[in-house]
């Protein structure tokens, strides 16, 4: 999770200075799929605090990068700690 989350921000930062344009042309400079490169991309959506405790290791254990996979990411900084609340219940 941590990898992945530190791949999706580098990524995001590369976008936002313009040293690429999509996720496709990282996808490309990696050697991956570019839906592999956009799917993480998603994580840089997360509420601050959910990413404070990814990397601090305090995410709960079934907040994998798995479920971030198979399930839409819940808009806004609310719905996502009521989500993380959810994962501690």
């Amino acid at each position: 999770m941590l990898t992945a989350l530190s791949r999706a921000f580098h990524w995001q930062q590369l976008l936002d200075d313009g040293v690429v344009d999509t996720g496709s042309e990282i996808a490309n400079r990696e050697g991956l799929h570019h839906f592999t490169v956009n799917e993480l991309l998603r994580l840089t959506l997360l509420e601050p605090d959910i990413v404070k405790a990814i990397y601090a290791g305090q995410q709960p254990r079934c907040m994998s990068l798995l479920w971030f996979q198979r399930d839409p990411l819940p808009e806004g900084c609310v719905v996502q700690r009521e989500v993380a609340a959810w994962f501690d219940a």
